[in-house]
């Protein structure tokens, strides 16, 4: 049910591609219970083009990477949230600089994690505090509304399209003949404790394409991850091909053409969930339970887990990602496909 009030409303996710896809849901349902308040959303540069046109977002406000230790940039904000004057402050991310960010706006309400999920200074500048309860990310934030009478909302991403990254991929798919169907596999990480080996990506890229003459796209972000994509497409037997280099609008446009998706636990996988794409994701340092591809239709593969510090799993080498193996992959592949062909057929 919707609120005939109209408070304004300021999300404060500012980093991180795949945490901000997860906060998507927590827009949405601020526009849903509040049809006619402003939205605005304080995110940082790098993931901002991906939130540009969303359908629930009136106001989109985008700083600098490391803005904090910049006092020209602090004040820059403090002036442009103040001119927006926000009533309520979201802040799903609760570290200091999200949370200083919702300070700064004036936000009389600044709602924000208690306990071991409120981090640094977060739980001074926040004044509402929620314990939260859920594993799941997604339904961790939505857990911030409860203060404001938003209980169980309808989980919907509704990643912007755009129309011009939409005609880019078109003309790359065509012109790579990709237009009957493809997988995307993706082998970067922000982590190197997530990463699977390159082989065995190339190895799955030449089984789809053997078994169920599916060729691959394989995306990439920088030196590195290009000389991934590389070796991926050479050790694919012609199975695979590179895409250019993408935006974020033109990887989400990839990604709903796409059959299939293929990588570990990064902001490309859950960009895929959200625009409806099936993924078959790896998990080695990251639980399933918190971070795993959201929804049904997915397959996520994990053979070992070591709890331990954020900063400690962050640092640790790959061996977990290493323990999942190729043909366990190939037939959680072949577990979404043969549901897809089911649900074609039926």
């Amino acid at each position: 049910m919707s609120d005939t009030r109209s408070p304004r409303l300021l999300i404060c996710r500012l980093s991180h591609i795949g945490d901000c896809i997860h906060t998507f849901p927590v827009a949405n349902a601020l526009r849903d219970h509040y049809p006619n308040s402003v939205i605005g959303w304080v995110v940082e540069s790098p993931s901002a083009p991906l939130l540009a046109g969303h359908e629930s977002v009136d106001e989109l406000i985008v700083v600098p990477r490391r803005w904090l230790k910049s006092p020209a940039a602090v004040w820059r904000l403090r002036r442009q949230l103040r001119q927006l004057k926000f009533d309520i402050a979201i802040d799903p991310q609760s570290l200091t600089k999200s949370s200083f960010a919702a300070w700064l706006s004036g936000s009389k309400v600044r709602i924000g994690y208690g306990g071991k999920d409120g981090l640094e200074l977060s739980k001074c500048l926040n004044n509402q505090l929620v314990t939260r309860k859920a594993p799941h990310v997604v339904d961790r934030y939505l857990e911030l509304l409860r203060p404001l009478g938003i209980a169980a909302p309808q989980i919907q991403f509704r990643v912007p399209i755009n129309e011009e990254a939409d005609a880019t991929i078109s003309y790359f798919l065509k012109q790579q003949g990709l237009l009957d169907g493809f997988a995307v596999i993706n082998p970067g990480a922000g982590w190197d404790s997530k990463l699977w080996p390159i082989d065995r990506y190339a190895a799955v890229a030449a089984y789809l394409g053997r078994r169920w003459q599916l060729p691959t796209v394989v995306v990439w972000a920088g030196d590195r991850e290009r000389q991934w994509a590389e070796q991926i497409v050479a050790g694919s037997g012609n199975q695979a091909v590179m895409v250019p280099p993408t935006s974020l609008p033109e990887l989400a446009s990839l990604l709903r053409g796409a059959r299939l998706f293929v990588g570990s636990d990064t902001g490309p996988m859950h960009l895929a969930v959200a625009v409806g794409t099936r993924c078959v994701a790896m998990f080695g340092p990251t639980p399933i339970s918190q971070c795993g591809p959201y929804g049904e239709g997915h397959i996520a593969l994990q053979e070992v887990y070591k709890k331990q510090s954020r900063r400690e799993r962050r640092k640790a080498g790959n061996e977990a990602m290493r323990a999942i193996q190729t043909d366990s992959v190939c037939r959680a592949c072949d577990a979404i496909l043969s549901d897809r062909l089911s649900e074609k057929a039926a």
